[in-house]
């Protein structure tokens, strides 16, 4: 497998759709400690968009231009670097990759390779470790609830939504979901949430007081300035904002962002006082999942847990929808429509 011919699909500067460029290369040879995955599936995330769009710094800090997007794959072990001690060739996968995911081949560290739960095809694995790992690190190492809690999640029917809802009801919270369409109210309540909030028929904040009239304990926000106030205003005393993404300061169903609207959601973020937030017994806490590879401990803590609960039915995949490798560019309009639910997948 080492030498013999892999795909990369490369971005080689910021832009639309038709920065994704695929291109032929030799596949890599894994080094010590390291494996070479041959994907066979690999998830998409909005995140990928804000790579090819030049916005997202995590890229910026880490790899530069050129760069391969892509957080996770699945498929099968096909060679081993020296000292690899827990995997085999020909093992089934699921992998996380800080970039170069959109790949063919590509090589990881082997504790970054976990085991494929035999109850997932390879494009649920695939879309299975970004969404969870978020989830989990955002609910339960920052929000740390208690049970009875109550926590509302913005954009639930998402990939990270769709894991919160879940997890809040694995542990013991009272879940509060908010859909932008009624197609996706049904699939928000499978997943747990007592209540769900449609925003494109109800006013969201009248509607989520009347669900938690002396607010949340809990308020899961990747919305950015449209959203971040009035989520603070409506936690209890105590409450926590997680806030994990800006998606509302991008255009829906465009390949590019606008830079007037960027520069006036900037303005418009809300700059939280710590006067006030320890007054008010509230705290804004954020993070960025593509920081925490220094602390690829916290991921396998999390997977073990993740994992488990799988096994024993306390969580399921989310629903998935899968692209061609070659069709990645509708794959990125999909999510840059802001209709889609669950996961998307590129099938290799």
């Amino acid at each position: 497998m080492i030498g013999s011919a892999m795909r990369r699909i490369m971005i080689h500067g910021p832009g639309g759709h038709e920065r994704l460029v695929i291109e032929e290369s030799q596949a890599p040879e894994p080094g010590p400690g390291e494996v070479l995955i041959e994907a066979e599936a690999i998830g998409v995330n909005y995140a990928d968009c804000m790579v090819r769009m030049g916005l997202y710094k995590s890229a910026k800090d880490h790899v530069g231009w050129p760069i391969c997007p892509g957080f996770e794959v699945a498929g099968k072990v096909a060679a081993l670097g020296e000292g690899v001690a827990d995997l085999r060739v020909g093992d089934p996968v699921v992998a996380v990759t800080r970039f170069f995911g959109y790949s063919t081949h590509l090589v990881v560290p082997e504790n970054q390779a976990f085991p494929l739960p035999s109850s997932l095809t390879s494009g649920q694995a695939a879309g299975f470790p970004c969404v969870f790992l978020t989830a989990y690190y955002a609910l339960r190492m920052l929000g740390n609830p208690r049970g009875g809690e109550t926590m509302l999640v913005h954009s639930a029917a998402g990939g990270v939504g769709g894991a919160l809802v879940q997890l809040g009801k694995v542990s013991g919270c009272r879940v509060v979901g908010v859909v932008g369409a009624a197609h996706k109210r049904d699939l928000v309540r499978e997943h747990g949430a007592s209540e769900v909030i449609d925003k494109s028929s109800e006013d969201l904040w009248a509607a989520a007081e009347r669900h938690a009239p002396d607010g949340y304990h809990l308020i899961f926000d990747a919305n950015g300035a449209v959203t971040l106030r009035q989520s603070y205003d409506h936690l209890a005393a105590p409450g926590k904002l997680i806030v994990f993404g800006f998606a509302g300061m991008l255009p829906k169903g465009r390949d590019r962002p606008n830079r007037l609207k960027l520069l006036y959601d900037w303005l418009r973020t809300p700059r939280f006082d710590p006067l006030h937030m320890t007054n008010n017994n509230r705290g804004v806490l954020g993070f960025n999942l593509s920081y925490l590879f220094a602390e690829i401990g916290l991921f396998h803590e999390a997977m073990a847990e993740l994992l488990g609960w799988l096994e024993e039915g306390k969580i399921e995949p989310l629903p998935t929808r899968t692209f061609p490798f070659e069709d990645v560019a509708e794959a990125h309009r999909a999510i840059e429509s802001g209709q889609t639910v669950g996961k998307l997948v590129l099938k290799v």
